[in-house]
């Protein structure tokens, strides 16, 4: 069971994608697997939680976070199976343990906790809160994205990550994230 969450080695550089929700990790991981023709790892709680929606109209309950979280490593493993250079990731075990601490009184289901400390990645790409605010169905915190941005960079600080924030317009954004991915693959 706990082999769900845990990582399969792999010599490919693992990038995360990072941060508060409506703040371009998607768009901007999809850029960068296609501009470093890398793979993308999709988010899989998007997936599922769009489907509970469509299905049920029930938003996310402390059940679904195992659930969740390894259908997340399983598109993690099956994708870094396959790849030898770059991985981009648009979530990781991390950003789900700070969801549900959000969202559940600092619970965590202890697995998600466990292996979100020691899943590793290479670089996490902390996105702010300076991108306009789009709603959908599954979005339900715009008024709180200072505390979640502030929420999410508390954990790469406490687990000593390797991080750097991306702010500004998409461009610039892309520019800054090339810049520092070009970085660590050359050193």
């Amino acid at each position: 069971m706990e082999e769900k969450l845990r990582q399969d080695a792999s010599d490919c550089i693992r990038i995360v994608l990072f941060g508060p929700e409506s703040t371009g990790k998607t768009t901007l991981s999809k850029q960068l697997a296609q501009y470093y023709n890398a793979s993308w790892v999709p988010e899989y709680m998007r997936e599922y939680l769009q489907k509970k929606w469509d299905t049920t109209k029930e938003v996310c309950a402390y059940e679904d976070l195992l659930p969740i979280a390894e259908g997340q490593m399983k598109l993690e493993k099956e994708i870094t199976n396959k790849e030898s250079s770059i991985v981009f990731c648009d979530t990781n075990l991390l950003e789900i343990k700070v969801y549900s601490e959000a969202y559940y009184n600092g619970s965590v289901p202890e697995r998600i906790h466990k292996f979100s400390l020691e899943n590793t990645y290479d670089l996490y790409l902390l996105t702010y809160i300076d991108t306009p605010w789009v709603p959908d169905d599954l979005r339900d915190k715009p008024n709180e994205r200072e505390e979640m941005f502030l929420r999410f960079k508390e954990a790469l600080d406490n687990n000593n990550c390797n991080y750097s924030i991306l702010k500004g317009d998409a461009a610039s954004r892309f520019k800054k994230a090339k810049e520092i991915i070009d970085q660590l693959i050359n050193n």
